[in-house]
């Protein structure tokens, strides 16, 4: 096994140094390949890593020339790239993360892997990537991604196949995993994809003159829907809800007449919710977090924010790779999981031995919080969740402010943006958005398009 992976990234760099660029769309494209591990003179690896560390060695080797003639006229005026600031100040909060969990070998792979490597990428789009219509290419890596993932989750779905849960894999109660290892881990992946490839559709849509670009736009077409399956295959809510919000969000920005009829799709939805008493109840039960999973979000954000309160944790957090450890002694094993369309369910839940038995959840301790704020708090500390906050804000600011400038050049690439970073924040209200190899990676290559899309505008602006 070992082998083929040696080879496999052999292969990879004799791309990369004879065509960088088709060697990072490969690494966009396999995002996924985190999941193969293997150990390199004793070192664990991935896969994904393995791609990133070579093209951006084939990188230096190519620029240090340019580099040191940089140095040399300080002076010299050169681009800078947007979120300069934001990187060095989020390499330096998640190195001190990694000091705080005592420069254990599991912190420091986990801030390689989900900061270093994924800024790494962002700069590599940066260099390899000037064009105009550059963006194009990323997305369409992305959504061949989305693509292999969701052919997998089919599969899976009609044959029960390679889904190692029994429970998940029972027909009754399946949910899909595709490539992962849990189902949530799909609509994570896919949401913002999906929103991506929407805003490259609108783009082929304007371009179509001929069959070729009608046989693109039918291939994005197709990605985009089995993709959206593949999510609901997985029975992931969250993402479902997400990537409902980010269409609406999408069309609201991209013209006058689709924001129309984003307006009145939004009443007429809230008229059949307030009308049809069993979905405004489902719709009540998952907005305020009455259900199962629900409830048992609520106790871990509560055992948190008893760990937070404690000792320094509000400042510094646990460290990287150390939620679980620290949060362990404000954990509770368990809870009663209250039916709120039982009035008699506190009763049955006292007296009632078998129903209580019923009622009772055990709770795990799981790697994160599963809210993008805590988990961000918790492993970065105070200030490393004001910079990614910043971050977050600094993104809309600039893609809205780029919008009401657009000349409808970047608007289809601009709303996809938009409202992929939407379906990151609002699914991140309940799970984990970031902490993973491919969701990171994810996450700074969309700031890295819209980092090129200011670029672009910024040379502009000075030739006007």
């Amino acid at each position: 096994m070992e082998l083929l992976i040696l080879l496999n990234l052999f292969f990879f760099a004799v791309l990369a140094a004879t065509k960088p660029r088709l060697g990072i769309l490969f690494i966009i494209m396999s995002l996924p390949s985190y999941l193969i591990r293997f150990e390199l003179f004793s070192l664990p690896i991935t896969l994904l890593e393995g791609m990133i560390g070579i093209a951006f060695l084939f990188w230096l080797i190519d620029s240090t020339p340019r580099i040191i003639k940089t140095l040399k006229h300080k002076f010299a005026k050169r681009e800078k790239y947007p979120f300069r600031w934001e990187i060095i100040g989020i390499l330096i909060l998640s190195y001190f993360a990694v000091a705080i969990s005592n420069f254990d070998l599991g912190a420091f792979g986990i801030w390689k892997a989900y900061f270093f490597e994924p800024i790494i990428l962002f700069i590599l789009i940066m260099n390899y990537f000037p064009q105009k219509k550059d963006w194009q290419k990323i997305v369409w890596a992305l959504t061949l991604s989305a693509l292999f993932i969701s052919i997998i989750s089919f599969f899976q779905q009609f044959t029960g196949a390679y889904i190692f849960n029994p429970y998940w894999s029972q027909e009754a109660t399946r949910r899909v995993v595709s490539v992962f290892g849990y189902p949530n881990a799909i609509g994570l992946y896919l949401a913002p994809i999906i929103m991506l490839s929407i805003g490259l559709l609108m783009e082929k849509t304007k371009e179509a003159k001929n069959i070729y670009s009608f046989l693109k736009i039918l291939a994005l077409a197709i990605i985009i829907s089995v993709s959206t399956l593949s999510i609901y295959f997985a029975r992931s809510e969250g993402a479902l809800i997400a990537l409902l919000a980010a269409i609406l969000l999408f069309f609201w920005l991209y013209s006058r007449w689709s924001k129309y009829l984003v307006g009145l799709a939004m009443v007429v939805g809230i008229l059949f919710i307030f009308l049809n008493p069993a979905v405004y109840g489902y719709t009540k039960e998952k907005v305020l977090l009455q259900d199962k999973s629900g409830q048992i979000r609520q106790a871990q954000w509560k055992e948190t924010a008893l760990m937070l309160e404690n000792d320094t944790n509000w400042l510094v957090g646990a460290g990287l790779n150390n939620y679980q450890q620290t949060v362990t002694p404000y954990h509770v094993e368990g809870i009663f999981i209250e039916d709120h369309s039982d009035p008699d369910w506190l009763r049955k839940t006292l007296f009632n031995d078998e129903f209580r038995q019923k009622t009772w959840q055990p709770l795990e301790v799981y790697l994160y919080p599963h809210n993008i704020i805590l988990n961000f708090w918790t492993e970065l500390g105070i200030l490393g969740l004001i910079i990614f906050i910043w971050v977050f804000i600094k993104f809309f600011i600039r893609s809205i402010t780029l919008l009401k400038k657009d000349d409808n050049l970047w608007r289809p690439l601009l709303c996809g943006l938009t409202a992929a970073m939407a379906t990151i924040i609002i699914h991140g209200i309940v799970d984990v958005p970031y902490f993973k190899n491919d969701l990171s990676a994810l996450f700074w290559i969309m700031l890295a398009v819209l980092s090129l899309v200011v670029v672009h505008q910024r040379k502009n602006t000075k030739k006007d």
